[in-house]
């Protein structure tokens, strides 16, 4: 099938969720979308504005959010999306309304067809919906964690009174290999509060489809249960960073390119890379153990360690650690994290098991170290670990000993070595999905044409 383009000038408007892991899937989608020939406006709280000077092909709206300093956590979370998609509807519709009768003044000709929308801002769909035009949702997670959150309502009435106990192993009915501790209502603050958002984001209302940031080969599986619940089409684009053109915006802190430098410095398949995302805290003791674990393993390592990474105004490495590891180990604040990933030195990835993460390290053939938070993470690296068998879980509770286990486990022996060849076929696979003909490039000609049908 050819590559197809809009047919006329079209201008379609993203919601983005004003956090990293949820911008950067929005931005990546407006990079194919405007390869193919749509206009882009990013409408954006104010709150973690990203730099219009990033994507100067893009036009940028700021919105009013009613949040100005907000400390992101796992346990407010909920609290974060509830605010937001009260405080910016009535400001979002003002917006949409200006930019329309912008349009008609000046008889422009890329008119807003429709807004696509973080599943998370679903204000959105009810602006839209007011003013008559369509909508698509956006789901930035993967599809096995939408299905697992429309299951938590009915195990919750059925009487499981394990939804929120972070130890128990027992498997949850329909939806293996999941147990009940992978399930995020252990780490969301109120039960009920976040059943409620659930409730919310499992709908899809008047929307008219659902783009997805996975594959068909990664999930075929939960794709097939989903597309029979809901009756609005699907587009799995992913891995969305494959498909775009551009890179996305960095909403935490400049990339550190000195570390590519330092990577060509190290043999094939020898480096640790660890990176716990944006959002992810360690304590005091977790800090240190993570440490003497990188050093006791005696393997190369790349460390981010962002501002904010120990939680505490004295959190701080071990006395003699970088004097122990010396030019083994490099730290930086923050990592161009698809490069280092994709950088032939790179043979583990120690990682919170972000979905964006997870697709970026699978799209380059690196196994993962997995040592999730919260939300969808402990899910996905349950699917890494027993699902595709390209991962090792640490415990909860960070040991130097297990750290040091796991990645020489990872780097140097022949369990590493399986991991590898599993993950690099998975790797072959995304690459045939996105190549012409394959399931995403197909499903993104479907989309282009769906959104011109407007």
């Amino acid at each position: 099938m050819e590559k197809l383009h809009a047919k006329k000038c079209r201008r379609v408007v993203l919601v983005p969720f004003p956090l990293q892991g949820h911008l950067n899937p929005m931005l990546d989608l407006a990079n194919i979308l405007h390869s193919r020939g749509f206009s882009i406006t990013i409408v954006h709280t104010k709150f973690n504005f990203p730099n219009p000077a990033d994507h100067p092909d893009f036009q940028y709206v700021p919105i009013s959010d009613g949040i100005s300093n907000w400390d992101i956590s796992a346990s407010n979370l909920v609290r974060l999306a509830s605010t937001i998609n009260t405080n910016c509807k009535d400001s979002f519709r003002k917006c949409l309304t200006q930019m329309m009768q912008q349009q008609q003044e000046e008889k422009q000709n890329d008119q807003v067809v429709c807004i696509i929308y973080d599943f998370l801002m679903h204000f959105a769909e009810t602006v839209e919906n007011q003013m008559s035009l369509p909508s698509i949702i956006q789901r930035t997670s993967n599809a096995a964690a939408l299905l697992a959150f429309c299951k938590l309502p009915r195990l919750r009435a059925e009487g499981y009174n394990c939804l929120q106990d972070s130890t128990s192993d027992e498997l949850v009915p329909g939806l293996q290999p999941l147990r009940f501790k992978d399930l995020p209502t252990a780490s969301m603050g109120s039960l009920d509060n976040f059943l409620q958002l659930i409730a919310v984001v499992c709908n899809t209302r008047t929307s008219s489809a659902i783009i997805w940031n996975t594959t068909d080969c990664l999930e075929h599986s939960s794709l097939t249960q989903l597309q029979e619940h809901y009756n609005v089409p699907f587009f799995t684009l992913g891995p969305m960073h494959k498909m775009a053109l551009a890179k996305s915006s960095n909403l935490v802190i400049k990339d550190d390119n000195n570390c590519i430098e330092w990577l060509e410095k190290q043999a094939p398949h020898s480096v640790i890379y660890v990176s716990l995302g944006s959002i992810a805290t360690l304590d005091q003791k977790e800090l240190t153990e993570m440490a003497w674990g990188l050093a006791n393993s005696d393997q190369p390592f790349l460390w981010v360690i962002r501002p904010g990474l120990g939680s505490g105004s004295d959190a701080h490495l071990p006395e003699a650690f970088q004097e122990l590891t010396g030019d083994r180990g490099c730290m930086v604040k923050w990592a161009p994290q698809k490069d280092v990933l994709a950088h032939p030195a790179v043979g583990g990835f120690l990682s919170h098991c972000g979905w964006n993460s997870t697709l970026e390290s699978i799209s380059e053939g690196v196994p993962m170290i997995c040592k999730p938070y919260f939300v969808d993470q402990k899910m996905n690296a349950r699917y890494l670990t027993h699902e595709w068998g390209i991962g090792i879980e640490l415990d909860e509770m960070m040991q130097r000993t297990d750290v040091a286990k796991a990645i020489r486990r990872i780097l140097v022996e022949e369990e590493g070595s399986r991991m590898r060849q599993k993950v690099i076929a998975l790797k072959e696979q995304i690459k045939h999905c996105i190549k012409e003909g394959g399931s995403s490039y197909n499903s993104l000609n479907e989309l282009v044409q769906f959104i011109s049908s407007f």
